[in-house]
């Protein structure tokens, strides 16, 4: 019989043996081995499954909106080459930061499910 074993919202997926652990844990209970990100960090935005962060790209917009940074990180090097080409205006700066502002009120599920598998 084929059962199919799902995460909870209070568990985890182990870093190293992918065996399913409390979300508090700081040792998988299987492996032993030490999970990172240890509960003294401060979080700041969760990780996308392609390894974009929620924060990062923010800060890109705000502060280096004007040349299309963030658009280059997200995987939109489309967009990022139209910010380059009109970075001698005010437009791409105005731009960048009015989305590093969405960015920094999105929720870490919405960022997923919009930048995460670009």
């Amino acid at each position: 019989m084929n059962e199919t074993i799902s995460k909870g919202p209070d568990e985890k997926y182990c870093s190293e043996c992918g065996a399913i652990i409390r979300a508090k844990a700081e040792i998988c209970p299987k492996c032993g081995v030490r999970q990172s990100p240890s509960p003294f960090s401060i979080n700041l935005g969760a990780m996308a499954p392609n390894g974009k962060n929620r924060l990062a790209a923010a800060l890109f917009a705000i502060l280096l909106g004007s040349f299309g940074i963030h658009k280059f990180y997200l995987g939109m090097t489309g967009w990022g080459i139209v910010y380059l080409l009109l970075c001698w205006t005010s437009i791409p700066t105005i731009v960048g930061i009015i989305e590093g502002i969405l960015l920094l009120v999105m929720s870490d599920d919405e960022f997923v499910q919009k930048y995460g598998y670009i």
